[in-house]
C-alpha cells in the first residue's frame, strides 16, 4: 500500500483549553506521513504560543498565523499551503481516534476511492453517543448522494468536512465561502458531485463536541439560518442539478422542503416557550415555502413522494397555522398512545 502524504488542516481561534487534546490526538496517529497545519486565526489567548510549541516539538507541524477571518478563511489559509496527496480537517475543540487516518487512507486505496467518510461520536457534556457496524461500504456517486440527501437507516453521512478524507485532486481549486456559517454544505456537495467512487466506514473515528459553551454552532440560530444555511442548501440543489441530474436535484429539493417544515415547527415551539423572535422566523419559513409553491407542486405530484408527505405539504400551504396546530395535537395525543 502507498505511503502518501495527508495534510490535516486545524483552524484555531482562542482554543487554549482544548488545543492540546486535539493536536495530540493527531500527533499520535498510527499513520505517520502527516502534514499538520495549525491555522491561528488571530487568537487573543495563549493559542498562538501553543501552536508554535507544537511546531518546535514535531517537524510535521506547520503554523500559519493570520488576522481573524473566521472558520472558512482559516481553512482556506490552510489549503493555500497544504502539499498533501489527501486533505483532512479537524476542528480544534474536537479530537480523533488514534487510527482514524490510517483506516480512512487504507479504505481509499483498497477501494480506489477519491473520498472516505467515517461515522463519528457525538460528545455531550454528560454522555457520548456512538454506533456503527465497522463495515466498509463502497459507494458510487449516486448511492452516496442518496444517503447524504435522504438519510439512511444505518449509515450516517453528514455535510461536515471533518468526517471525511478527500483525495487532493477531487477538491483542487475548491475553497470555503469566507465570513459564512454552514460552510461545509456546499464544499461537501461540490466534492460529492465531482467524484466517481467513495467509501463509507461505519465506524466512529472522530469525536465531535456539541456542548462546548460559546461554540460556533450555538447562538443566533434564526439569523444564521436565513443568512447562510438556507441559501447554501439552495446552492446545494443547484449544484446537483447542474452536475448530476434533474431527478437527483428534485430529490434534494424534496428533502429541503421537508427540512423547512421541521424548522417551522421548531420555531413555533420556541415561540410558545417564550422566544419573542421565533414567530418572525416561522413566518419567513412559510414565505420560503410559498415562494416555491410551483416547484413543490411539480415534485410532490410525482410518485416519488409519499402520500403522507403530500398531505402534510398541502395542509401547510393551505394554512401554516392549521398545520402547526395539527402537528401539536398529533405529538400530544397520538404519539403517546402509539408509544
Amino acid at each position: 500500500m502507498g505511503n502518501e502524504l495527508i495534510s490535516v488542516i486545524v483552524p484555531v481561534y482562542n482554543m487554549e483549553k482544548y488545543l492540546e487534546r486535539c493536536v495530540n490526538s493527531i500527533l499520535r496517529q498510527t499513520y505517520g506521513r502527516l502534514e499538520i497545519i495549525l491555522v491561528d486565526d488571530g487568537s487573543t489567548d495563549t493559542s498562538p504560543g501553543l501552536c508554535d510549541a507544537f511546531a518546535k516539538k514535531d517537524s510535521r507541524v506547520m503554523v500559519v498565523h493570520k488576522e481573524n477571518g473566521g472558520l472558512s478563511d482559516a481553512r482556506n489559509a490552510g489549503l493555500a499551503v497544504a502539499t498533501g496527496d489527501y486533505i483532512g480537517y479537524v476542528d480544534s475543540d474536537d479530537w480523533i481516534e488514534q487510527d482514524m487516518y490510517e483506516r480512512m487512507y487504507r479504505a481509499c486505496v483498497e477501494q480506489d476511492a477519491q473520498l472516505c467518510v467515517c461515522r463519528y461520536f457525538c460528545e455531550y457534556a454528560d454522555r457520548t453517543l456512538g454506533g456503527g457496524s465497522a463495515e466498509s461500504v463502497p459507494l458510487t456517486r449516486e448511492e452516496l448522494l442518496r444517503i447524504y440527501i435522504g438519510g439512511h437507516a444505518r449509515y450516517v453521512i453528514y455535510n461536515s468536512v471533518w468526517s471525511k478524507l478527500f483525495r487532493r485532486s477531487l477538491v483542487e481549486g475548491m475553497t470555503f465561502p469566507k465570513g459564512r456559517n454552514s460552510e461545509d454544505i456546499t464544499y461537501t456537495t461540490r466534492a460529492f458531485c465531482r467524484l466517481e467512487k467513495a467509501v463509507y466506514l461505519d465506524r466512529c473515528l472522530y469525536h465531535y463536541v456539541l456542548d462546548r459553551e460559546g461554540s460556533i454552532m450555538n447562538g443566533a440560530r434564526g439569523e444564521r439560518m436565513f443568512r447562510d444555511e438556507l441559501p447554501f442548501w439552495r446552492e446545494h440543489i443547484a449544484l446537483i442539478r447542474e452536475a448530476v441530474s434533474e431527478e437527483m436535484a428534485d430529490f434534494a429539493s424534496y428533502h429541503f422542503w421537508r427540512r423547512l417544515l421541521f424548522y417551522y415547527i421548531d420555531f413555533k415551539n420556541a415561540q410558545r416557550a417564550g422566544d419573542g423572535t421565533a414567530d418572525g422566523y416561522a413566518r419567513r419559513i412559510a414565505d420560503e415555502l410559498r415562494g416555491d409553491r410551483a416547484a413543490i407542486g411539480r415534485v410532490y405530484g410525482t410518485g416519488a413522494v409519499s402520500a403522507g408527505d403530500r398531505m402534510r405539504m398541502r395542509l401547510f400551504l393551505f394554512s401554516p397555522a392549521l398545520y402547526a396546530f395539527t402537528v401539536r395535537v398529533y405529538e400530544k395525543f397520538v404519539i403517546p398512545i402509539r408509544g
